[in-house]
């Protein structure tokens, strides 16, 4: 695992320690970024069961200006830091260890408001639907704010979740990412 481009292209990236969690592999990373992307000016990215914090490690190189880490897993929110700080990143993160839910409450507490979310829960504890919907409830998403959803090929998640809609779904073997966009509101 590397960052793939940007600032601190190139930087390995540590894997949080044992079994219990999946990480995007560089060449989906690769695929997904080229597609939202590739490079972006400022602006804040979510990224929710960060794992190793690879994700949102590579939306800081490519130039957004802050990131959240959010994960349930004690060896991952060690991993991250790691990580933030190995790419000398630290400065433009929060890191919290939480369930996604509790997280989400409290960062609309705390007025946080997103242009990029990225979402890649275990396979086996989806609840995306769930979990775009409270994302738009909380008023955490800002106009145009991408919503990028992996998950497993037997998933299938709705053109439309609330104002957000499915603008793309490329599929590399078992992974599909799906990603939506939040529609202005009408006047």
């Amino acid at each position: 695992m590397r960052v793939i481009a940007g600032q601190r292209k190139g930087h390995p990236l540590k894997a949080v320690p044992g079994n219990n969690t999946r990480p995007t592999t560089d060449k989906i990373k690769e695929s997904l970024f080229s597609i939202i992307g590739p490079f972006f000016d400022g602006g804040n990215v979510l990224d929710l069961f960060a794992g190793s914090g690879g994700l949102g490690i590579e939306a800081l190189s490519r130039g957004m200006a802050r990131a959240v880490f959010i994960d349930q897993a004690t060896p991952a929110i060690k991993t991250i830091h790691e990580n933030l700080r190995a790419t000398r990143l630290s400065d433009q993160a929060e890191v919290y260890r939480n369930d996604a839910f509790r997280a989400l409450t409290l960062l609309a507490k705390n007025e946080h408001q997103f242009d990029l979310v990225l979402l890649d829960p275990p396979y086996k504890k989806q609840e995306l639907e769930k979990l775009m919907t409270r994302l738009s409830e909380l008023a955490l998403l800002r106009s145009g704010c991408l919503v990028v959803c992996e998950h497993d090929k037997t998933v299938e998640l709705p053109d439309a979740v609330g104002r957000l809609k499915k603008i793309k779904e490329p599929a590399y073997g078992i992974t599909i990412l799906s990603i939506y966009e939040l529609e202005e509101e009408a006047e």
